[in-house]
Order: structure tokens, then sequence, then C-alpha cells
């Protein structure tokens, strides 16, 4: 494969590929480097990827696995005591990490049709129009779906972390 044939087909990638990995990562140089080094695997197997049915799923996933890589390693540092500046980033960073554990909960407790409308946009960074597609909805029905996810994870958030303890269907 040519680079202009590699660069048309995942260099588009690249802003959903930076979205997933700031959202995995939380910063953005780290999101940057994530989506650098998935460029160099698929580079690496660009031979392959003509023949693969869904290059961006693959790139996902490839991002996916870079950013549970570099977790386990920071994990591993901390727990040999080699940095104990990183192990107080990380003990303050958990609170954070709990709180995306309790909203990805809640977001698999909304009605399909949000759930599916909410991960599209919010976490895998869709556009509407191809939400619209896919989903079979109108324009309007997307924008009050998304807007009722928001607001019922919003409230539920709030709610689990006030005091509440059980999640509403």
């Amino acid at each position: 494969m040519e680079i202009e044939t590699f660069n048309q087909m995942v260099m588009n990638l690249r802003s959903r590929l930076l979205r997933v990995a700031a959202t995995l990562e939380g910063g953005d140089v780290e999101a940057e480097d994530f989506v650098q080094e998935t460029f160099l695997r698929l580079w690496a197997m660009r031979q392959r990827l003509d023949s693969h049915p869904n290059i961006e799923a693959l790139a996902t996933k490839i991002v996916k696995g870079i950013a549970i890589d570099h977790w386990r390693h920071r994990q591993h540092e901390c727990a040999e005591g080699e940095h104990p500046k990183e192990l107080a980033t990380e003990q303050g960073s958990n609170a954070t990490k709990d709180d995306m554990e309790l909203i990805r909960l809640i977001v698999d407790h909304l009605p399909p049709l949000q759930r599916q409308i909410f991960r599209l946009k919010d976490i895998d960074g869709y556009e509407n129009e191809e939400i619209a597609k896919i989903c079979g909805c109108t324009p309007e029905a997307l924008r009050q779906n998304l807007s009722r996810a928001r607001r019922r994870i919003q409230k539920e958030f709030i709610r689990l972390t006030t005091g509440g303890n059980k999640i509403c269907k």
C-alpha cells in the first residue's frame, strides 16, 4: 500500500481516535501519543488493511489497547514505589475513575435509543447526520433523545453522588 492510500484510509480517523484516547487517558498530550502509536501499528500492518472490513473499528481497538497497556505500566511502576509523586496523582484520580465508572453504569441503564445516540455522539464522536442515519431517526428526534439522555445522566449522577444508592431505570 502506498502512503497516499494509507493517508486517505487512516488519517481521516485522527479526530475520532483523539477523542477516544482523550476519554481513556484524560490528557491531550497522552492522547496524541496514543494516536501516533496507533498509526505506527496500522502502518506496520498496511498490507493487510485493504482486506480488513472495518478499519475504524480496528484503529479504535488498537488505541484502546495502547491506553490499557499504558495504564497497566503506570500501575506496575506505582506498585514498585518508583514514582511516589505519580502514586499520589493516581490516588487523587481514583475519584475521577470512580465517577467515570458510575457514569458508564448510568449510561448502561438508559433506554436503548438514548443509550445508542449518547454513545455514538459523546463517546465515539460521530456527527449528528451520521447518527441519524445509523439510528434511522430525524435530526429533531436525535437532538431530543440526546438531550434527554444527558439530563438523565446528570440527574442520576447527582442523585447517586449526594446520598442515593440505586440507579433508576
